[in-house]
């Protein structure tokens, strides 16, 4: 593909843009860990939830959903929308308490929870899983992605891809740190979405495409289906996702709850729980993860499923499916609008790959260096390391990605590696008898599983994960009765400061002589509605822009019912005031 001097500017200043941002943030990062890693606890809703989006709109989401696809057809994107259930958890169950915390990392957690050595083991694991082996791998996946988009478009290597990507990024996150990260995730989300809505109006536009009338003409019809076809193979033909029952079951009534998986863990976590304590209170909390919500699933999609569907038409015998995304860029943009749409490629790239080099590097510098080597250091001391050790997680994330395949692998390999520790994540704030053990038998439990069943089984995913949250489940529950409980200094301790609800605090509650929990039973009723809110309008929008516009009718009205409910409810609260 042939940039002209227009593409190239429009390029470059999608490059440089972020450096602007960082040494103007890089002052106030440094003040602080508390200013580096969460902002200092200042950011609006609406910067913290784009925060977000831009996050998990990634140079991998657009192709993992083209090859999804050709493989699946629409519906193979449950794979990631059976996460929204997971989500809503977070903004009505969670959000409120991670800000009520006031801790810097979602990993220090487990010592405000727990107490004692197990629990400084846990922190010190944990801190050191995430913060290097799964941080890297997801670096990792991003950047092939990038490299993918690089190698069609420009003709790049994959090597030269991943080292300039990762050092342009690094370069302004150990800077900026989670300051500048959100300001320029503002910028770079508008034009990742920008360059998304080019790429589906330009594929649509090909004569050989014909808009979605000339989709509809030429692909199977099972290739438009919003649902998996259940019990059996599906005799249309053409791509569509073709579950068993038990397959089903895993995929909405097991993987959302059940499954660690970064930007949709199971009561929250992870860069969404760094993004949720640095609002500015827990009102603006709870908004900033319902926006997220919301944007997520209902906003991003339609483009690029509408691009994978015309990929599917333009490219129909290319081997690497996730490719036919790029060569859409590469052969079918006008001038212009190439620098645009790789310009958004890169600042989703670089949104994504800002956060993760950030994120990650809080818990190897707060919950590994800080707690258990230098406990005793300065700020401006901290700070130096964080930005130092985001430089070397950039380093050992780029030789990860040159031993991936395609994104998809390490979607599924992420999912079964955390397949039944979900639970946990959300017990241990609801039920005082959860433990340090029960957190590291449900770490260690599904890694061994995942090993068990790939040495002496063809179990595949997504059974796979029925047979791993079962194994989780029994091993940590097991655990929990097997040792003994935290002790009640730790457990009123932890009531008196984050104040859960439910059921299973009234004894510590009235141990701690405080006011008793709330009842959750409001909350699920939430719960329920704000998930018919985001599937109804994921529908509706996906029934407007494809054939059969008419049902868009009864999926619309689902959501606006939903959504005044919510809104009602949120008025009630004090959350649905108008946020300065």
């Amino acid at each position: 593909m042939t940039l002209t001097t227009l593409d190239w500017l429009i390029l470059a200043a999608c490059l440089f843009f972020p450096f602007i941002v960082a040494a103007r943030a890089a002052r106030r990062a440094g003040e602080s860990l508390g200013q580096y890693f969460l902002a200092g606890r200042e950011l609006p809703w609406w910067l913290a939830g784009t925060s977000m989006v831009a996050t998990t709109f990634a140079a991998d989401t657009p192709l993992a959903v083209a090859g999804i696809i050709a493989t699946d057809g629409i519906a193979g994107n449950w794979i990631w929308w059976s996460a929204a259930l997971g989500s809503m958890l977070s903004v009505l169950f969670f959000a409120r308490l991670w800000r009520r915390a006031g801790i810097l990392t979602d990993v220090a957690f487990v010592e405000l929870r727990y107490s004692g050595r197990p629990a400084a083991l846990l922190r010190g694991c944990r801190a050191l899983y995430l913060g290097l082996p799964v941080n890297c791998l997801i670096i990792g996946w991003v950047n092939l992605a990038m490299a993918k988009i690089l190698s069609v478009t420009l003709g790049w290597d994959r090597l030269t891809a991943v080292f300039v990507g990762l050092a342009l990024t690094g370069g302004y996150v150990s800077l900026s740190g989670l300051r500048g990260v959100v300001l320029t995730d503002l910028v770079q989300f508008a034009l990742a979405m920008a360059g998304a809505l080019a790429v589906a109006v330009y594929a649509l536009r090909v004569p050989e495409v014909g808009g979605v009338a000339g989709l509809t003409e030429q692909l199977p019809e099972s290739t438009f289906r919003f649902l998996p076809v259940l019990g059996g193979p599906d005799t249309a033909g053409g791509p569509t996702l073709t579950l068993s029952v038990t397959a089903f079951i895993a995929y909405l009534g097991v993987q959302w709850w059940a499954s660690w998986y970064p930007g949709q863990e199971p009561g929250g976590g992870g860069y969404l729980a760094q993004r949720m304590m640095s609002a500015r209170d827990e009102r603006h909390s709870v908004l900033a993860m319902l926006w997220f919500t919301l944007a997520h699933y209902c906003v991003r999609p339609w483009p690029w499923i509408l691009a994978g569907l015309a990929a599917l038409v333009l490219y129909p015998d290319i081997a690497d499916r996730e490719a036919g995304y790029a060569m859409i860029i590469r052969d079918h943009l006008p001038a212009g609008w190439r620098g645009l749409v790789l310009g958004g490629f890169v600042a989703a790239f670089m949104s994504t790959m800002s956060t993760q080099l950030n994120w990650g590097s809080s818990y190897l510098v707060h919950d590994v260096y800080a707690r258990f080597l230098r406990p005793e250091a300065s700020d401006a001391h901290y700070v130096r390391v964080a930005r130092l050790t985001t430089l070397g997680v950039m380093a050992a994330s780029a030789g990860v990605t040159l031993y991936l395949d395609t994104v998809r692998q390490a979607w599924e390999l992420i999912l079964e590696s955390g397949a039944g520790i979900g639970l946990v994540l959300i017990l241990r704030w609801y039920w005082w008898r959860v433990n340090a053990w029960s957190e590291i038998a449900a770490m260690v439990a599904p890694v061994v599983g995942v090993i068990w069943l790939s040495l002496f089984t063809s179990v595949a995913f997504p059974e796979s994960l029925l047979y791993l949250v079962a194994w989780t489940t029994v091993c940590w529950l097991g655990v929990t009765w097997l040792t003994p409980p935290e002790s009640e200094q730790t457990l009123v301790s932890f009531y008196t400061q984050v104040h859960p609800g439910g059921p299973g605090w009234v004894r510590v509650a009235a141990a701690a002589g405080a006011s008793p929990p709330e009842p959750i039973r409001g909350q699920l009723l939430d719960w329920a509605a704000g998930v018919a809110l985001v599937y109804g309008t994921l529908f509706g929008m996906g029934a407007l822009v494809l054939p059969g516009r008419w049902t868009a009718l009864p999926y619309l009205a689902t959501a606006v019912g939903c959504g005044l409910f919510l809104y009602r409810r949120f008025a009630a609260r004090g959350w649905a005031a108008v946020a300065r």
